[in-house]
């Protein structure tokens, strides 16, 4: 299969102004995991799809992730990401906010040159891939300030931003390459699955993993008191003396290391991290169950090591 990285390492950013492609170049050359653009390929392979028809979905789908990440890290105030200062770090947050727009652009101008006869219904999927996006990134802003949010609205919520993107990668990828209906929804049950896996393992990682393998720094939810699976399920299983420590803590604003050390020692207390754990390991054998309904071929066997992969990730 054809190197996603070649690819999106040809693409030109070098490109005037410098001020709004450079940070193109730069985002897109910070490497990350490539799991959308590769679940496309994969999904057109399982169907002996042919690679150029495919390629320009998968570059677009790329891009397009890579642009959410410049907007979320400014409504973040996040200062990393895959090792290295953010876009509104090393510019300022109008670069971050233009050279994502444009990111935008390019990706729509990149899914332009999917064949003509697939791209009435690639073209319907991205938009409701990109809706659904921002309707997950409003609800997680909402939960910001909501008090009490139930773990079913936070799954719902981790769906839109997170799984929908990857569900339909795979599903263009197949639908590019001749996937029946049945076997469209199948890849995107897949997707579904794994994308809520991925994220709760992500929310795990924010409070449990390695700064120097995960990219960025450890305790940041827990620092702007992110609404995450880590943090839902402990109010779930708190006595009333745990929710009221909880909600203390809640209550500092500094993001400092105390704060930090003093909830992830609650959350040990209550055993969240197996709670998640399971969850996680839970939505990845649902995802596996879908390849069963697929050719069972070297594409099936590389989403179901990729699906493996992805449940017991360090970054």
């Amino acid at each position: 299969m054809m190197d996603i990285n070649n690819a999106i390492e040809s693409l030109d950013w070098s490109k005037e102004p410098k001020g709004l492609y450079e940070p193109i170049g730069y985002t897109l050359a910070s490497g990350g995991k490539r799991i959308r653009p590769t679940l496309a390929m994969i999904a057109s392979a399982l169907f002996g799809g042919k690679e150029e028809e495919v390629l320009p979905a998968a570059l677009a789908l790329e891009v397009f992730h890579n642009f959410t990440l410049l907007h979320d890290d400014v409504m973040d105030r996040a200062e990393v990401r895959r090792g290295r200062p953010t876009v509104h770090v090393k510019w300022n947050d109008n670069t971050a906010i233009l050279s994502g727009d444009q990111m935008l652009i390019e990706a729509y101008k990149l899914l332009s040159k999917v064949p003509a006869d697939k791209l009435p219904q690639v073209l319907q999927w991205f938009n409701d891939m990109a809706t659904g996006i921002c309707e997950g990134q409003q609800y997680d802003v909402d939960f910001e300030q909501m008090k009490e949010v139930s773990i079913a609205d936070y799954m719902k919520m981790i769906e839109l931003k997170t799984s929908v993107l990857l569900a339909y990668a795979l599903k263009i990828g197949g639908y590019i390459a001749g996937a029946s209906p049945s076997q469209q929804e199948a890849l995107y049950q897949f997707g579904l699955h794994i994308g809520l896996a991925f994220q709760i393992q992500d929310d795990i990682l924010d409070v449990y993993g390695d700064p120097k393998t995960f990219g960025k720094a450890i305790g940041g939810d827990i620092c702007c008191n992110k609404k995450t699976f880590i943090l839902l399920t402990a109010f779930e299983k708190a006595d009333a003396a745990s929710k009221e420590e909880l909600q203390k803590w809640l209550l500092v604003s500094d993001q400092n290391q105390e704060k930090i050390a003093a909830v992830t020692a609650l959350y040990d207390r209550l055993g969240v991290r197996a709670a998640g754990e399971a969850a996680m390991e839970e939505h990845t054998a649902l995802a596996l169950a879908q390849l069963d309904t697929l050719p069972q071929n070297e594409a099936t066997a590389q989403l179901r090591s990729l699906a493996e992969r992805l449940a017991t990730r360090k970054k």
